[in-house]
């Protein structure tokens, strides 16, 4: 049963037109499913007051709708986030008279090169995400394979209990399987697995599941929180890191500089405690320190963003340790 999850930057509820709406927080998901094939739509809806709701719809993407109806600081911003996570598949529909020549100056050089340019038709875009499902292979787990799952929402049901909605961020989760949580050190035992609310005995990366849980309270989960069975998952509230900023950021980066690292489904604040900018200020070698763990796996993208950066908000990206 392979599942496509696609973020859609666009007015709010656009992918109503495309899916059956589902949860709806800070981000709202919209479902469209045929026979096995499903896609996962999510909108960021209260961006842009907000940034995180839009980290967290592109860092569960793996492809993005992006609507334009003008040339604006909002686009800019798409285009700078999907860029830094690594969106690199996509579909960009013009409206408004506008034509690939008004934004080919934006997006040049960025994974939106690589988009397809269409014109607005819900039935065939909808025909088109269902089939690029479908064309994703499922993979049965190995043996001994292990999974990571970030926490997106998390409550509790009469009569089952502990529920947490998440996307697979790596490798396998199976039924029974005993997961780590972290950081809180603690441990969860999945119940059962479902996928667009039919049951698995498994789900693979790129899944959207709902996991019931035993063995742990849904009020000792927070969002950003991760299950995982594998190793190499790791926390830390001090992390030296390879910075890469963007190419329209104004200056170097300053000791004491307060942050925001976005990885998985966490959005931490971080200062800045030490920089050294060798050669290049644009490729900074940072210190950041925050009072929550961030939950990573060593090697992983996270981005750096700038909440007090007026019309540049995304700072770029750092290598996780």
């Amino acid at each position: 049963m392979p599942n496509l999850t696609v973020a859609v930057l666009a007015p709010n509820g656009y992918a109503r037109d495309l899916g059956k709406k589902g949860t709806s927080t800070d981000i709202t998901f919209y479902n469209l499913k045929k026979g096995h094939d499903t896609v996962t739509l999510l909108e960021p809806t209260r961006y842009p007051d907000r940034l995180a709701p839009l980290f967290y719809v592109v860092s569960m993407a793996h492809e993005a709708i992006v609507v334009v109806e003008e040339i604006t600081p909002m686009f800019a911003e798409w285009v700078l986030i999907l860029d830094c996570a690594g969106v690199s598949k996509g579909t960009i529909i013009l409206k408004n008279y506008l034509q690939p020549s008004d934004i080919a100056p934006l997006i040049k050089g960025t994974v939106l090169e690589g988009y397809a340019i269409c014109e607005e038709d819900f039935i065939t875009l909808s025909a088109d995400l269902l089939a690029r499902a479908a064309a994703q292979p499922e993979i049965e787990p190995k043996e001994g394979a292990v999974g990571t799952v970030p926490v997106d929402h998390h409550f509790n049901v009469r009569g089952i209990g502990t529920v947490i909605l998440g996307c697979v961020a790596d490798g396998w989760i199976k039924k029974h399987d005993k997961m780590r949580v972290e950081p809180i050190g603690k441990t969860a035992q999945i119940r059962s697995v479902q996928k667009h609310d039919d049951d698995f005995a498994w789900a693979y990366a790129g899944d959207r599941v709902g996991c019931a849980l035993k063995d742990i309270e849904a009020e000792d989960l927070d969002r950003g929180f991760v299950l995982t069975t594998d190793p190499q998952v790791t926390n830390a509230t001090t992390v030296t890191v390879q910075a890469e900023l963007v190419k329209y950021w104004p200056s170097a980066v300053k000791e004491q500089m307060v942050v925001s690292v976005g990885h998985w489904m966490q959005f931490l604040a971080a200062r800045v405690t030490a920089v050294e900018n060798g050669s290049d200020w644009h490729t900074p070698v940072l210190t950041l320190e925050m009072e929550t763990p961030l939950v990573y796996k060593p090697g992983d993208t996270a981005v750096l963003h700038y909440l007090d950066g007026g019309k540049l908000r995304i700072m770029g990206t750092i290598v996780l340790p």
